[in-house]
């Protein structure tokens, strides 16, 4: 379980997050919807324990993650965490399966054959075991997205955080997304968390938590809708 309690943002005199409450269930796929300027993505980057925040608890599994030293906290993200923004961020100079293995080698969790392996059978379940040897500016933006899904897949983590994983997509290649994060969520059992814009990308989610200014007004749940005061 992972509970977002009482979360409070500031940078300088601009208050960001206003006592944000939230809880993602396990297995569970949910986004965050707002208009720009409402919090999300600087939500999504303190659960992800990129940011911290000036007050509040991230608690995974009952632990207050933010109370741990920043080494810990590193260690925490590498090996629970998994992370895709709207921009895939893949290295220029590294194929396909070689971007995908770099959590590992940082991590130093597998030995080679190993992340071989793995790299592989995720590149295949992205539906790219024919791209294993191309570079990114040989793949397709959908194609370069899903080697970046992958690569957040790397390290087995508990958590995706997904950043406007399909902002950059045309709706053929933001379908192809929503639908691999669904197989990800069934098949592979993966909690997500996501800050989408894309309305029937967030329709097709568990729950949708809808923030403004800095809180979040409220959630809906398959066609349900809970207002918080």
């Amino acid at each position: 379980m992972l509970e977002i309690k009482n979360i409070h943002k500031s940078y300088d005199d601009l208050k960001v997050l206003k006592g944000v409450d939230l809880e993602i269930i396990p297995k569970e796929l949910i986004a965050i919807q707002g208009k720009s300027g409402a919090g999300k993505s600087t939500l999504l980057h303190i659960v992800g324990t990129l940011d911290l925040p000036d007050k509040g608890e991230i608690l995974y599994d009952g632990v207050d993650i933010l109370k741990q030293s920043q080494r810990t906290l590193a260690d925490f993200r590498n090996k629970n965490l998994g992370f895709v923004f709207q921009f895939h961020h893949l290295l220029d100079e590294f194929t396909a399966e070689e971007n995908v293995t770099i959590p590992a080698l940082i991590g130093g969790t597998m030995k080679k054959k190993e992340m071989k392996q793995k790299s592989r059978e995720l590149l295949d379940f992205m539906g790219l075991s024919n791209r294993l040897d191309h570079y990114p500016k040989e793949l397709s933006g959908g194609e370069q997205q899903r080697v970046a899904i992958a690569r957040a897949l790397m390290n087995n983590p508990q958590y995706l955080l997904a950043d406007e994983p399909t902002g950059n997509l045309d709706s053929e290649n933001s379908h192809q997304i929503l639908q691999m994060f669904k197989r990800l969520q069934s098949e592979l059992q993966q909690t997500i968390l996501v800050v989408t814009h894309d309305q029937s990308f967030a329709q097709a989610c568990d729950r949708i938590a809808y923030m403004e200014d800095g809180k979040i007004l409220s959630i809906t749940k398959k066609d349900h809708q809970t207002t918080i005061s």
